[in-house]
């Protein structure tokens, strides 16, 4: 070979070089703008949330009755009557400090636009571990009773979830970290305050958690429409975990796959599909009647 055809192939090589340098930078700062629109685009589209505030009468109070930590209490000038009233006792018995402040005010702090007339502002919500649900339930002697969220997205039907799941002595309510809606002004509200008496554990991996309860032994049922048998034809004795869908997507297919059991609701209508929140107090119901039998 000759040095003039080495050289060629030299000055080739590095050309070939060059380029491929050229195509990574270009690679790596379009993959870095993508990533700063998609940032750009969650900022937009996902505004952050306040955990520290607690809004409505019944909220309030449930919350004045427990242990949570709260800094000040809000309320609208010249409304002390009814159960203000008693909300104005509870904090002064836990020495609280109390302000009187426009409506105005309140209506820019609030989230639900219903705070009637009064806001706590408290420390943001503390969430259990998965451990401390299953020591609840021992704590009590009794079978642990569990409900997983998957994906729910609409806080109006979490605080629902919750409300039912306190009534129906369920012992904590198992939710995702991501794609799922955490515990916010609305979810109190929509709770009646039923939060304050209720263990909610964050998880990072929903179906990991499923296996991790199965392996202690706890029956895993999903609320799906596949389901071979009915929610009042199934005995739910025992320590059970009821898995209940997102709304719309309903439980996604790798969480259908573990779920030991998957249960119908019976339906007649032409529409064949319930809220979230329905779906979900009636297979709490059920888990209930065949507990007191």
């Amino acid at each position: 070979m000759t040095k003039s055809v080495q050289r060629m192939r030299r000055n080739e090589d590095l050309r070939k070089r060059e380029e491929l340098k050229k195509y990574e930078k270009f690679a790596k700062d379009e993959k870095n703008k993508r990533g700063r629109r998609e940032v750009e685009k969650t900022e937009k589209a996902e505004p952050s949330i306040r955990e520290d505030i607690i809004e409505g009468r019944n909220a309030v109070i449930e919350a004045l009755k427990s242990d949570r930590t709260i800094e000040n209490l809000l309320i609208a000038k010249g409304n002390t009557e009814g159960s203000i009233g008693k909300i104005i006792a509870l904090a002064k018995e836990r020495r609280i400090v109390i302000k009187e402040v426009d409506r105005r005010k309140l209506d820019s702090y609030s989230e639900t636009g219903a705070h009637q007339g009064v806001i706590a502002i408290v420390t943001p919500y503390k969430y259990s571990e998965v451990e401390d649900i299953l020591a609840l339930a021992k704590k009590r002697g009794e079978d642990p009773f569990i409900i997983v969220l998957d994906e729910l997205e609409d806080p109006h039907n979490l605080g629902s979830i919750i409300r039912t799941a306190e009534l129906c002595g369920v012992h904590g309510v198992i939710i995702p970290k991501r794609r799922n809606v955490g515990i916010t002004q609305t979810v109190y509200k929509s709770s009646a305050g039923a939060i304050e008496h209720m263990k909610v554990a964050k998880v990072t991996n929903i179906n990991a958690t499923l296996d991790m309860l199965k392996a202690k032994g706890i029956w895993v049922y999903g609320a799906d429409i596949a389901g071979k048998s009915y929610s009042y034809q199934t005995d739910f004795k025992g320590p059970c975990a009821i898995v209940i869908g997102s709304e719309g997507k309903g439980m996604s297919k790798l969480t259908i796959k573990k779920c030991d059991i998957l249960v119908k609701i019976p339906m007649v209508g032409k529409i064949n599909s319930l809220n979230a929140s329905v779906a979900g107090g009636i297979m709490m119901y059920e888990v209930l009647k065949s507990r007191m039998k």
